[in-house]
């Protein structure tokens, strides 16, 4: 369990000790701890020799070392830059408990950690045939005990299937099902209204080994927007520096819109290339 995790890291776990799953992003992370990572895909993929958050295109820049998320986000509140207490958001609000039980208390708290978990195990199950949620959980908070056993129970009630089992584990169950990046993960979300968790948006994600899309729905204009395109059939570069704090691998548009070039565009001001790259894995997503 690393958090940030270098692909030369990845390799290095891999390859000289003989462990292949890591904890090694965070998806969406940036502007929070000072830790920025945001690029990646949310659920396993195999990392590629030339970034972390990038997946292998191929034999030769592959690391078998499944890279996982360690924290499950409300994919609306995921899509904003750090947090404002004024407004009221936290981009790393979902199952975590600082950003639920600690902003709004058990019982709000608790309904967003559930709604959180409903994308993934509802729809997201469906969508995906497996559903996985993650959470590094802070035991050494004082709100944490009685607030997992609320978040398990209910969990058991509406979802009594599922099984409670280390990022380890379900790691190598993912290895053993999966050899390469041949996955196509979808989600679809409409807010819970809590935080930055927007009621009147749907985002609809959608993500594979050649890129990452995201397009947001406004339900009252019913006005669609592209907030993220990131490519990961082209070259990428990790920091030189250790040091550095970002380490985001930026796309042509990054869903945290801290570029000039990240503000959300109507589907059709995408380019021909961006047209056909995603009509390749989605015929009649942009009809």
């Amino acid at each position: 369990m690393a958090g940030f995790l270098s692909a030369k890291n990845q390799e290095y776990l891999a390859t000289k000790e003989g462990i292949h799953v890591c904890q090694g992003n965070i998806w969406s992370q940036y502007a929070i701890d000072n830790q920025d990572g945001d690029g990646s895909v949310c659920y396993p993929y195999y990392p590629s020799k030339e970034h972390f958050c990038k997946p292998a295109q191929g034999k030769e820049d592959f690391i078998d070392c499944v890279n996982l998320d360690g924290w499950t986000m409300d994919f609306l509140a995921a899509r904003r830059e750090g947090l404002s207490y004024d407004e009221g958001f936290n981009s790393r609000m979902g199952v975590g408990p600082i950003e639920t039980f600690g902003w709004f208390g058990y019982e709000t708290g608790l309904k967003e950690m559930m709604h959180t978990t409903a994308i993934h195990y509802d729809k997201g199950f469906k969508l995906n045939g497996f559903a996985w949620v993650t959470n590094c959980w802070e035991l050494s908070l004082k709100f944490d005990y009685q607030g997992l056993t609320s978040w398990l129970s209910e969990i058991n009630k509406r979802w009594p299937d599922v099984k409670f089992i280390t990022q380890g584990e379900f790691g190598l169950i993912w290895r053993a099902e999966n050899k390469n990046n041949d996955f196509n993960y979808r989600f679809n979300e409409t807010g819970s209204g809590i935080g930055g968790s927007d009621a009147d948006k749907e985002i609809n994600w959608y993500m594979n080994k050649k890129f990452r899309l995201a397009i947001l729905k406004d339900l009252n204009t019913k006005e669609e927007k592209i907030i993220d395109f990131t490519r990961y059939d082209i070259k990428a570069e990790e920091p030189e520096s250790g040091s550095t704090r970002n380490w985001t691998l930026f796309g042509d548009i990054n869903q945290k819109q801290t570029r000039d070039q990240d503000k959300p565009i109507p589907i059709s001001k995408l380019s021909k290339e961006q047209k056909a790259i995603i009509m390749q894995y989605y015929p009649n997503l942009l009809e």
